[in-house]
């Protein structure tokens, strides 16, 4: 269509992806990240912390075992939300699993490694203990990494619907379709009989030739018309 404005291009390729598919799960895991980078500050203020059970105070064992990996989910969920690319979400999504794990592992790991310490449950009943532990680290941290590895699964996979949005139909200004294959073109009135033209072909469409017989026996190779 000659003079139409085209609003939307189709991006080819096997990197390319909806952005819907990392969507929600890349929603959740900037939401369990924002837990637990500020959980430990502001727990304090509800009785439900580790020492020091105070709000806003900051200690390297909270900076590392907690703010760090809540801050990389954070991270890697908004590069799931966001991204178009196979790759970029596929990076988001390891990042929110290496993040969920350090939240299981970082507290074994801190001692040996002189990160701090994390601080001790401040509960009197053994319930709140096991409640603290969970949504402060052991639980946070495996559901992120479900979350993660359920991301990865999705975008890994080249789905039918990949290839439709890849595929999808050029529209010009006024959201009209515009064709970019052949157009069929029937014989106009000035056109010889036999000579009628069979189709149009755009000019980043690439067309093979395909041998008959006699090129066969004359040992002539495929010929192949590329249009810039």
């Amino acid at each position: 269509m000659i003079g139409s404005q085209r609003t939307e291009r189709p991006r080819g390729g096997r990197m390319t992806i909806a952005r819907s598919r990392g969507a929600v799960s890349g929603l959740l895991l900037v939401l369990l990240g924002i837990w637990g980078a500020l959980i430990p500050f502001i727990g304090p203020n509800f009785d439900f912390a580790f020492t020091p059970d105070q709000p806003w105070t900051w200690t390297m064992g909270r900076g590392w075992l907690e703010v760090l990996p809540g801050v990389v989910t954070v991270i890697g969920g908004l590069l799931l939300f966001t991204s178009r690319n196979r790759a970029t979400a596929m990076l988001g999504g390891w990042l929110t699993v290496a993040a969920g794990a350090w939240f299981v592992i970082g507290r074994a790991l801190a001692g040996p490694l002189g990160l701090g310490e994390a601080g001790s449950p401040v509960a009197a009943a053994e319930t709140k203990r096991v409640w603290l532990d969970l949504t402060y680290f052991y639980g946070l941290g495996a559901l992120v990494i479900f979350l993660g590895a359920l991301a990865l699964g999705r975008v890994s996979v080249r789905s039918v619907r990949d290839v439709e949005y890849a595929t999808r139909t050029l529209t010009d200004a006024d959201g009209v379709p515009v064709r970019t294959g052949p157009v069929p073109v029937g014989p106009t009135a000035n056109t010889p009989v036999g000579e009628a033209p069979t189709e149009v072909i755009d000019g980043n469409q690439r067309v093979e030739r395909r041998r008959g017989l006699r090129g066969l026996l004359r040992g002539r190779g495929d010929r192949t018309l590329v249009r810039h």
